[in-house]
């Protein structure tokens, strides 16, 4: 049996990508034969909600500044885990630097758990002020220190594969869908659809999950206005909640489109969602006949929403991919359509073309349905099961 503790700050019932992210990564283990806890700052205990079941959660770090790293060390030498599993994104541990040099104090402090991180994205923490190159050069320690790194995207693979001197072991291990289709039993699109005042002619766009500046919010806003001034009927249902409980900048930006859509008269065609179940989700995103995921930073497969919504067979339209690193898995006018990030009128001609061309709409729910497969569960549990029977032999 290994036992497995992943650090983390967010878990259900906290809102956040890597809760579910946590949440579904421990129970496809649990038949390998690895045995989850989670340790997590003591602000869980102020989200409502049931947590899942089954795995103990330990919220037992004050804060995730300078007295996480003794809080941490307490954990380690009272409940001894094979491997802790630090689960990274800078706004989830306050965009704070001390997390990302844990695993060099706890090395120093002769600590025998190995460490693994996976890095939901390479943003770099805050700090503090004029912090400069420090910043990037933490976000470097944390990889440089860790007994082995999980990279979920290949684009931040080369990048950590390029900088760091004396590499750990380096995976690419991707995320996997935090919603797979699975709608209440008696779903009828139908119905669905007449939730959000979508009738059978109604062009209905969906985004899934949260909106923030690296997410192109108001281009999908303003997509939204440029098709129905070319008379196109067209409404948006934006899935999920507006915020989480890590990142205090998605509330400004929520309300920063709000304001936009008031500007624009768009208000009786936004639909929110709000915070539901995965049911609920899961038949939001079938009700939708288009996905809009505008990424300014280009689509990635770091998007567990965009996943998702790959999985459903949805007809996506998204944007080109950052850098020079390919994608060959994506294959637009195949499994998806991409538009310049930053590109209104380009996102919403793409959006307008799969309105007006059913084959093509019908080819491209083919092709993102099986472009989801590949980001199965029962594989991604596999493979982060053998990283740690690697790095316990290391």
């Amino acid at each position: 049996m290994t036992r497995v503790t992943f650090l983390t700050g967010e878990y259900p019932p906290m809102q956040g990508g890597i809760a579910d992210h946590i949440a579904c990564l421990a129970r496809e283990l649990a038949p390998l034969g690895v045995e989850s806890s989670i340790l997590i700052s003591r602000r869980w205990q102020e989200a409502s909600g049931e947590p899942p079941p089954v795995f103990s959660v330990y919220a037992d770090i004050p804060t995730w500044g300078w007295r996480s790293w003794p809080a941490v060390l307490r954990f380690l030498e009272a409940h001894r885990p094979g491997v802790l599993h630090i689960q990274y994104q800078a706004a989830a541990f306050d965009l704070g630097g001390w997390i990302n040099w844990l695993p060099w104090f706890l090395k120093r402090r002769g600590v025998a758990t190995r460490l693994v991180t996976t890095f939901h994205d390479l943003r770099i923490p805050y700090i503090f002020p004029k912090a400069g190159s420090f910043r990037w050069r933490s976000v470097l320690a944390l990889a440089q220190h860790s007994d082995a790194v999980i990279c979920t995207n290949r684009e931040d693979l080369q990048t950590l594969q390029q900088s760091l001197v004396d590499s750990p072991w380096l995976a690419h291990i991707p995320l996997g869908s935090n919603a797979d289709p699975q709608p209440p039993a008696d779903f009828d699109r139908t119905v669905w659809r007449r939730r959000y005042r979508a009738g059978p002619d109604t062009l209905l766009l969906a985004y899934y999950g949260f909106l923030n500046e690296s997410k192109g919010g108001e281009e999908l806003i303003e997509a939204l206005a440029c098709l129905r001034r070319r008379g196109i009927d067209a409404c948006l249902l934006l899935i999920g909640g507006d915020v989480g409980h890590v990142d205090p900048s998605n509330r400004a930006y929520a309300q920063k489109l709000q304001i936009l859509i008031e500007r624009l008269g768009l208000a009786e065609f936004v639909h929110r969602t709000g915070y539901v179940d995965l049911p609920q989700v899961s038949a939001s995103l079938l009700a939708a006949d288009v996905v809009v995921m505008p990424y300014r930073d280009g689509v990635s497969f770091r998007r567990t929403t965009l996943i998702s919504a790959l999985r459903h067979g949805c007809p996506v339209v998204s944007t080109e991919p950052a850098g020079t690193i390919p994608l060959p898995e994506i294959r637009p006018g195949e499994n998806m359509l991409l538009a310049p990030p930053g590109d209104v009128e380009g996102l919403a001609q793409a959006v307008a073309t799969i309105a007006a061309d059913a084959a093509l709409r019908q080819k491209l729910a083919s092709g993102a349905k099986k472009l989801g497969r590949l980001f199965d569960w029962d594989q991604i549990a596999r493979e982060t099961k053998e990283l740690y029977q690697t790095v316990a032999l290391l």
